[in-house]
């Protein structure tokens, strides 16, 4: 069945077994179908180690200030050098304003490969297509532009 069907794991193998009327459990089914033969993904750990020169991170952070406004200040940060790569503040930040600090931090087409971020609202669709226009790749899990779509 698992050769008919490559996409079908144990629990769908195990119902369509029980349809035909043979009774075995789920896990027995698992036990005995091990895994898939695809390739081993490398860990998070091992494409940090591979890719540090491809590699940048932004975030924000706030600041209250004396007259108790809350200012936003954002941070590009390069893993290569371990260096601050841009940094600029603002009261309001939109993801115009954000897509506009990724086209700040690498002017000269020198921009990194992968751009690891959160899920903050603050980087928008605007954000998004900077990132994906300048070359850089999304992650499957959509957090951040860091790994190829086929890993993460």
């Amino acid at each position: 069945m698992r050769e008919a069907n490559p996409l079908w794991g144990a629990p769908r193998i195990h119902g369509e077994l029980q349809k035909l009327g043979i009774e075995v459990s789920q896990a027995t089914v698992a036990k005995y179908l091990g895994r898939s033969g695809g390739p081993a993904s490398q860990s998070w750990r091992t494409f940090l180690t591979n890719h540090v020169a491809q590699l940048a991170s932004i975030d924000f952070f706030t600041v209250p200030t004396a007259i108790f406004r809350v200012l936003f200040v954002c941070v590009v940060l390069s893993h290569d050098r371990r260096r601050i790569v841009h940094v600029n503040v603002t009261a309001h930040p939109t993801a115009a304003w954000t897509a506009q600090q990724l086209r700040e931090a690498w002017p000269w087409d020198i921009a990194p490969r992968f751009i690891i971020r959160d899920r903050d609202r603050i980087y928008g669709e605007e954000s998004r297509r900077t990132m994906q226009a300048d070359g850089r790749r999304r992650s499957a899990d959509g957090a951040s532009f860091s790994l190829a779509e086929s890993v993460c």
